[in-house]
């Protein structure tokens, strides 16, 4: 079990296991994001239980601070860019976004943007998928955050964590509202960046 990087408040981040920051574990206190999820069984197929967000985001109070925990946590690491990855990155990227006071930047499926692009592909459990930003959208002087609403295999994340590379912004981090933390996600982001990944909820 190796050490993959350090949040910005010092905690230690490990291969195969969650070491939870001083800030996340202030967050899942102050706030029972997990309780305002929904559980949905057999869905989208026998066996599945389905983890569904818009219970929580649909109150004022719980898309508040689901933002605003996500924004906090990274308000001192010089954010001047946000990715999200269509759709649901959206939903969560841009107003966290707006919070840190950066620009966002969507990383949209193939052939939704209008001007040229860089294009990475990642794995599905059954076959690929890609996404793509503008080749304009970032440079070196770009300090980056990944959002997304959930991360379970990783995949999406490293895409976009290579789309940024490519185009020579900084990435600081990852910022989660759920951690499906039995798929070991961690595991796959650390071989492609050593940014520190935050998750509001976690799943065993």
């Amino acid at each position: 079990m190796g050490v993959v990087g350090k949040a910005i408040d010092g905690t230690e981040r490990y291969n195969g296991s969650v070491a939870y920051s001083v800030r996340e574990r202030a967050f899942m206190a102050a706030y029972d994001f997990e309780g305002h999820i929904t559980d949905i069984p057999d869905y989208p197929e026998p066996g599945v239980i389905f983890k569904d967000i818009t219970t929580l985001l649909k109150e004022p109070e719980g898309f508040k601070a689901t933002i605003d925990a996500i924004a906090d946590h990274f308000k001192d690491a010089g954010i001047t860019k946000v990715v999200g990855a269509e759709a649901r990155g959206f939903m969560i990227g841009a107003p966290v976004a707006y919070s840190l006071g950066a620009g966002f930047v969507p990383a949209r499926k193939p052939g939704k943007l209008p001007r040229e692009v860089r294009s990475e592909s990642y794995e599905l459990e059954y076959g690929t998928d890609s996404l793509e930003i503008h080749t304009d959208a970032l440079d070196e002087n770009d300090v980056v955050l990944i959002v997304d609403d959930l991360v379970a295999t990783g995949g999406t994340a490293v895409a976009q964590a290579h789309l940024i590379e490519q185009l020579g912004a900084k990435l600081a981090g990852m910022g989660f509202l759920m951690e499906l933390d039995f798929l070991n996600p961690r595991e796959a982001i650390a071989k492609a960046t050593d940014a520190e990944v935050f998750a509001l909820v976690h799943v065993d």
